[in-house]
């Protein structure tokens, strides 16, 4: 814990001040000392400091209760830039955001098959050049990056991603070295979960959980609003959740599991098998022979069509997904899940589906009022979710040293 020295105090009234103009304003340094139970000296002193540092700004004068009309201050979200790299299983995206998360510009570069050391090459050849077309640097608050995998987000180390070939990455270390920038690594499914209760529809939902559907599964399990990590930062590892005895290995070394049912490259395998198979499908008119051509947004405009290939698979996919929401909800009893991946996004049979799932098997004081839900945040999930993470550091003072 840290030690109650006069420098805690003050990084604790500025933390709670620039929360409350964030949240609250327009509002007056009076209003803040009411609120935040401070003295008006206490917060004129901190304000000034964060004026100077552009994080606030002074918007013109409001109504008097009598004697001078009081400045009214705002949060000044523009002046302050944050660095968002999301690493995915098949690509890198990088974007640059303000401090309300809002995407400015992105740029997304396919792996093309890179993994291990080469894959982490390839994100910093692509993150240096992005930084050199960063006008505010000098603004920039920082450069968060969001993964699949086992995170340790206190060291800032990827621990362990099978599909990409990362073990015990120190990501942090690295970026902070090159950039002389603050750095901040985290699983992927953990950030979104921050941003769906920061800026999503969840934003009065303590107890949540996000769950990813896409070139890989993975859960961020959010309790009494805080993130449940486990002791080596692999809490929320969904997709290894055992469903069935047999199958594929994977690449954990375990077998049957939820990740290797259900995630796209699963899905893009039955849609070739049943291809080659001769099956009529609605496939061949959309993509013809070209294999290339068949994307998530293809097989979700199968389902719509209704083609029974894809239909059949949907349903295979609620089933696996719905077992393993059950496990979840009859271990943490939350009031949300929400649904986001290529795979979930747009694509509302499946959602009812997995509904109607949960709602035939799940213990039933647990799973009544329980909302099912698809994520309001995509396709820029991930990377608001990397800038929640940045946020919500800045926004919430900590008591535990770094």
């Amino acid at each position: 814990m840290r030690k109650g020295d006069l420098k805690l105090v003050q990084e604790l009234n500025r933390s709670l001040i620039l929360d409350q103009i964030r949240s609250k304003g327009p509002i007056s340094r009076i209003d803040i000392a009411k609120e935040c139970h401070m003295s008006p000296s206490t917060v004129a002193a901190a304000v000034q400091d964060l004026i100077k540092e552009g994080y606030v700004s002074e918007l013109g004068t409001g109504d008097s209760s009598g004697g001078r009309k009081p400045i009214l201050l705002r949060f000044a979200p523009e002046n302050h830039l944050i660095v968002a790299v999301d690493i995915t299983n098949e690509a890198i995206l990088i974007a640059e955001l303000n401090l309300e998360a809002e995407v400015k510009r992105k740029v997304s570069r396919p792996l093309e098959g890179r993994k291990g050391n080469e894959a982490i090459r390839f994100m910093i050849e692509e993150l240096d050049g992005f930084m050199q077309t960063c006008e505010r640097l000098d603004h920039c608050a920082g450069i968060s990056v969001t993964v699949p995998g086992v995170v340790n987000e206190k060291e800032g180390t990827v621990y362990y991603n099978s599909r990409l070939g990362l073990d015990h990455v120190p990501l942090k270390k690295m970026i902070e070295d090159r950039y002389g920038l603050r750095a901040w690594v985290e699983n992927d499914a953990n950030a979104v979960v921050l941003a769906e209760r920061r800026f999503g529809r969840c934003r009065e939902c303590p107890d949540l959980i996000y769950i990813v559907v896409g070139d890989g599964v993975g859960a961020g399990i959010l309790v009494n609003d805080h993130i449940l990590r486990g002791t080596r930062g692999g809490a929320g590892e969904f997709g290894h959740f055992s469903v069935t005895g047999s199958g594929l290995r994977c690449g954990c070394g375990n077998v049957g599991c939820l990740e290797n049912a259900i995630s796209w490259p699963a899905v893009f395998s039955r849609i070739v098998a049943g291809i080659a198979l001769g099956r009529p499908t609605v496939f061949n008119e959309l993509c013809g022979k070209d294999f290339a051509a068949i994307q998530p947004s293809v097989y979700k405009k199968a389902v719509h069509l209704g083609d029974a290939l894809a239909n059949e698979i949907n349903e295979d996919i609620a089933e696996h997904l719905s077992t393993g929401i059950v496990n979840l909800v009859n271990l943490f009893n939350p009031g949300t899940i929400i649904l986001g991946g290529c795979l979930a996004l747009d694509n509302p049979a499946l959602l009812e589906r997995v509904r109607n799932h949960v709602d035939k098997r799940g213990l039933r004081v647990l799973k009544d009022d329980i909302r099912i839900e698809q994520t309001s945040l995509d396709p820029d999930a991930n990377l608001i979710g990397g800038a929640a993470v940045v946020l919500q550091d800045m926004f919430r003072f900590s008591l535990v040293d770094d």
